[in-house]
């Protein structure tokens, strides 16, 4: 479930690789607690043998059906979804069985924006939304942690790629000096 190295580019390097913020695993969590309280209480409390021994097998087994479902499940799409931020790109990954991955280049970036909820302020999480040149123009990514300081990154990012792939004053000057050299000759 980890990320791929394979997928980046000769000279491209992880800058930031996120997966959604750890409360989306609160739920399952709370479903593994009731699955094993549940349990403990019919331990406890059923009489062995006989009926009980059948309520507890039932219990268990629901208990073992809504831990599988309810809680591993989702551990494993959390653990299988990935925010990679770059030095060339932004890729976004998720699916278990099958795989769905979006590369947004830098160079096409146009807006990004962030936004929190109360609980979310209070937690560190929010929603990063980039914008994008091209069909599928924006990204929603939910869950995003410390998403004010991921979205400040990827406008160093962007500036950076900018400043990386355009020229300069000095750079054109250079450029239209030499083209008018060769004019003359």
């Amino acid at each position: 479930m980890a990320f791929p190295e394979d997928v980046l580019s000769e000279d491209e390097h992880v800058v930031l690789h996120l997966h959604p913020h750890w409360r989306a695993l609160s739920g399952p969590v709370a479903v593994l607690l009731f699955a094993v309280a549940a349990v403990a209480v019919g331990v406890l409390f059923l009489p062995s043998g006989g009926g009980g021994s059948i309520t507890l097998a039932v219990i268990g087994g629901l208990a073992l059906l809504a831990v599988l479902w309810l809680a591993v499940w989702p551990y494993v799409v959390w653990r299988s979804t990935h925010y990679l931020f770059t030095n060339e790109r932004v890729l976004l990954q998720h699916g278990v069985f099958s795989r769905e991955r979006r590369d947004i280049p830098l160079s096409r970036v146009n807006d990004h924006s962030m936004s929190q909820r109360f609980l979310g302020r209070i937690m560190g999480y929010g929603t990063l939304t980039i914008e994008s040149a091209g069909e599928r123009g924006q990204s929603v990514l939910p869950d995003v942690p410390k998403v004010d300081q991921v979205q400040t990154k990827l406008y160093e990012l962007v500036e950076a790629f900018h400043d990386r792939h355009s020229l300069g004053d000095g750079e054109l000057r250079e450029i239209f000096a030499e083209r008018d050299k060769r004019a003359e000759a």
